[in-house]
């Protein structure tokens, strides 16, 4: 491969025999300071502590993973406390089949398994035993036995994708110089991989980058939400059924998992046969009309995580430290007076960790179970940068503190790539970056919606509509496909799921259904994604021209154009075609003739052509308005209250990155998402991975809307 394997600390015979002693010795310590500690908890007999961890021993390896075959849901929702309290009444039992072993009630068995789960957490880490250790064991004796036959030839290397949700190429850049991500500085430092910017779509936020990434197509992805006219209907990347429509649009049934690959964490499955919390898949919420087949049993990419009691006990302690590392960081900005910054306060710090630490630990398990497989090709989402980035900033000390958090879990799966049974390149890349500034409606007193909705003649509340500020999806997608029973509990669940991505733009019926949605003013739909705001005109069908709206909307487009915390505006004129609006002059993108300051000149080079590809989009809205970037300051004003936001063109968000084996051909100049699915799709078929076979997908009149 591009790297040596990296030294570590794997089981070998003797050793793995001298360590469960010595886990054994600890647990059996651990027993007896419990006995002296521990009201309700007594043993009478030198013995019985040693007897007792070898049984409770055996109940951990074997009985566990038995019990959470069966009651694996209510302990996936409750992240292992669960299967804790089915372990505690196992114990129980333990206990009173021990001659002299005193248990008073059911409270104190708890208590101790979650001792003994300490313990052999504590020991394990000590000593590296842990799932990692258990892969390259259980890597290498497949390997022996699946060695080649002479004249076979090998598989061909398999390619794991790591996405960085949300991290920029500047960045990235700097946390590699300033040691926040050592391990991308290790590759670079020896020459095994090489770091490369790559150009983002207009709409540069996951839904689109992924999309085109995985699937090769994003046509009429306008955002991470966006209006449809012609259904009344607002799309929504994280909402399950449109991200499951969304990708029947796209999916022509060879994506860049076909073939056996895998997805996790991810909006889209792009086409992979085994998935785990990815939004377009999940089985009790999309429609099967929508729903590609899928080999996977329901929960199979996290059940082997949670399985092991003593990663569900690291798991939940972690997330209570980054409970209190987020109510920390908010502290230290209220009381530094730093600027941007936005609320941080509800519920907020008890969601951030389901990004940051559950996702992340059952994503990374995924993977290596993966590998263990062999499977050709993984993508996985780590969305924890991005989550606290929009709350944070984009290189605060709480938000680097977890990318290098990010940066471990790269590390572990490197060194195991290159002890699976198959070779792995491992690639590092970002769907798009973040910009950094004050927000549009703390800055200047009102939303985007609101300004629309005045300027309409309407009179819409000064406040955002309901819209959630953790980027909790994963969550949400994990917690539906656990949810597979029909009762009052899974219903409320799954409700919770469908109601994630509700806003004031999008309100639900009682049923669920999607209901009209809200105008700002009479017959006008007002919708944000980040920097984008998209305007709609819904008394008109198709396309409102720029002639139509000065004469309903005298007001609209003036004041818009002239505001601070707009950039510019796509309109389409009858006699110009699309024209590019700005303060101080207008860009006719059919022609390009510029007429005064090209309002395009602040957004690079590419800006018109991504721009040109947008008009021509079937659910344009009949004006798309980007904030406005300053490159001076190199900060925006995003449209939803985020310090760190993207979803428009203007500074760090428009630039992604891939860190990628310098064995792969180099990446080259790449504008879109598009683009990097060929780069991608290239590498593949460089590595010899066979081309994914046709697969007939439905035609658009076989799903309803």
């Amino acid at each position: 491969m591009t790297t040596s394997a990296p030294k570590g600390r794997l089981l070998r015979g003797g050793r793995a025999v001298a360590r469960i002693l010595l886990v054994w010795a600890a647990v059996t310590g651990a027993l007896r300071l419990l006995d002296v500690l521990l009201p309700g908890f007594r043993m009478t007999h030198w013995w019985q502590p040693t007897v007792c961890a070898l049984l409770l021993g055996l109940l951990a390896g074997v009985g566990w993973p038995l019990v959470m075959r069966i009651a694996y849901p209510l302990a996936f929702f409750t992240f292992g406390v669960f299967g804790f309290l089915l372990l505690g009444a196992g114990t129980l039992a333990v206990f009173r089949t021990v001659p002299g072993v005193e248990v008073t009630d059911f409270r104190s068995a708890v208590l101790v398994t979650l001792g003994m789960a300490a313990v052999g957490a504590l020991i394990s880490s000590l000593l590296a035993v842990d799932e990692d250790e258990i892969f390259f064991r259980r890597a290498a004796r497949r390997r022996r036995r699946h060695t080649a036959a002479p004249g076979q030839g090998e598989l061909p290397p398999g390619v794991l994708f790591l996405q960085i949700d949300g991290l920029g190429f500047d960045t990235v850049r700097r946390a590699i110089r300033d040691g926040d991500m050592p391990t991308f500085a290790a590759w670079l430092a020896e020459g095994s991989h090489t770091l490369t910017p790559w150009h983002t779509d207009w709409s540069s936020q996951t839904g689109a980058s992924v999309c085109g990434i995985l699937h090769g197509s994003n046509h009429d992805i306008l955002g991470f939400r966006w209006y449809e006219k012609d259904r009344d209907h607002v799309m929504a990347c994280a909402h399950p059924t449109d991200a499951a429509e969304i990708e029947r649009r796209h999916s022509d049934g060879q994506g860049l998992l076909s073939g056996g690959g895998a997805s996790h964490g991810n909006l889209f499955s792009g086409d992979a046969d085994h998935v785990s919390l990815t939004m377009s898949s999940i089985p009790v919420l999309v429609p099967k009309k929508l729903r590609h087949r899928r080999r996977d049993r329901l929960g199979a990419g996290y059940y082997a995580y949670f399985a092991n009691p003593v990663n569900a006990l690291r798991t939940f302690f972690v997330a209570l430290v980054d409970v209190f590392r987020e109510i920390n960081a908010s502290v230290r900005q209220r009381r530094a007076g730093v600027v941007p910054r936005v609320p941080r306060g509800g519920w907020y710090p008890l969601a951030r960790p389901g990004t940051t630490v559950i996702a992340r630990d059952v994503v990374v398990s995924a993977i290596l179970g993966d590998m263990l497989a062999g499977r050709p090709v993984v993508y996985a989402d780590f969305l924890g940068y991005d989550e606290v980035a929009h709350h944070s900033g984009i290189e605060r000390f709480d938000t680097l503190s977890v990318l290098r958090s990010i940066d471990q879990q790269i590390a572990r799966l490197h060194r195991a790539s290159r002890l699976a049974p198959r070779r792995y390149h491992v690639v590092g890349l970002s769907d798009h970056g973040q910009t950094q500034g004050q927000a549009f409606s703390e800055r200047f007193g009102e939303t985007i919606e609101a300004c629309v909705g005045r300027l309409c003649g309407g009179s819409p509340p000064p406040a955002a509509g309901k819209r959630r500020q953790a980027e909790s999806w994963q969550i949400n997608a994990a917690l539906a496909e656990a949810t597979k029973s029909g009762g009052l509990i899974a219903r409320r669940l799954r409700a919770r799921v469908e109601n994630a991505e509700t806003g004031g733009d999008r309100p639900r019926t009682e049923s669920g259904s999607p209901g009209a949605v809200t105008r700002v003013a009479p017959g006008v739909v007002a919708v944000v994604s980040g920097h984008v705001a998209m305007v709609s005109f819904t008394e008109h069908e198709g396309r409102v021209v720029l002639e139509t709206i000065e004469r309903e909307f005298p007001d609209l487009l003036p004041a818009l154009v002239d505001h601070p915390g707009v950039g510019f505006m796509l309109v389409r004129s009858r006699e110009f075609g699309p024209v590019v609006l700005g303060r101080d002059g207008l860009h006719r993108l059919a022609t390009g003739v510029v007429v005064g300051e090209d309002p395009l000149l602040p957004y690079g080079p590419h800006a018109a052509d991504l721009i040109r590809r947008v008009d021509t989009f079937p659910h344009c809205a009949d004006v798309m308005i980007n904030s406005r970037y300053d490159p001076d300051s190199d900060q925006a004003s995003p449209f939803e209250t985020h310090v760190g936001s993207h979803g428009g063109l203007g500074g760090p968000q428009q630039r992604g990155f891939v860190v990628h084996p310098r064995e792969l051909p180099p990446l080259g100049a790449v504008v879109g998402a598009e683009a990097l699915h060929l780069v991608f799709r290239g590498w593949l078929t460089e590595l010899g991975h066979p081309s994914p076979a046709p697969v007939e997908i439905p035609v658009a009149s076989e799903v309803a809307s």
